[in-house]
């Protein structure tokens, strides 16, 4: 009996790798982003975590130490993760990368209106490409890079909301 279209691309999912990107700054990483990317390797066979590069923007890290950052919270022989660097859409990423998926991790009612735009118009450029949108764990609702390079560069405990050796890295940026 013949396959019926939907059923061979099933099949054909069920062997090729599922990719998602999961773009950001990522200055620096903290405990809410890890726990975005183990939840969604539960959902995809790999992750490509994209350093979104925008000239708008002086991150406090610098492209090197952000990846180094990121490897190390996953060790090196973690052949599920892929640390990488992009400067144009990310949609355009995803295809490159031959992405079913872009994850995007939504803290608040806030991040919603945003991120639903963004996906709208990544829909509209790219329809092989889906959003995954996955709530952010209860315990890391309120941080953000930002918060957290504010309260370090002022002396506050971190500890925590980031990795153990994110927060030695904003230590010593910082001098606390």
């Amino acid at each position: 009996m013949a396959k019926t279209q939907s059923e061979k691309s099933l099949s054909n999912r069920d062997t090729a790798p599922t990719i998602a990107i999961y773009p950001g700054t990522f200055d620096p990483i903290t405990n809410g982003h890890v726990d975005i990317i183990k939840r969604a390797l539960r959902l995809f066979d790999k992750i490509v975590i994209a350093i979104a590069v925008n000239s708008q923007k002086t991150p406090l890290f610098s492209i090197e130490e952000r990846i180094d950052l990121i490897q190390n919270c996953f060790g090196p022989n973690n052949h599920r993760i892929e640390v990488d660097t992009t400067s144009g859409l990310i949609v355009n990423y995803a295809v490159q990368k031959k992405a079913c998926a872009i994850v995007r991790g939504l803290r608040a009612v806030s991040d919603f209106d945003y991120e639903f735009q963004l996906a709208l118009m990544n829909r509209k450029l790219e329809r092989k490409v889906e959003t995954v949108f996955l709530m952010t764990g209860f315990r890391w609702i309120y941080i953000s890079s930002s918060i957290i390079k504010d309260a370090a560069k002022h002396g506050g405990d971190v500890g925590g909301v980031v990795p153990a050796h994110v927060q030695a890295a904003l230590k010593l940026k910082f001098n606390t």
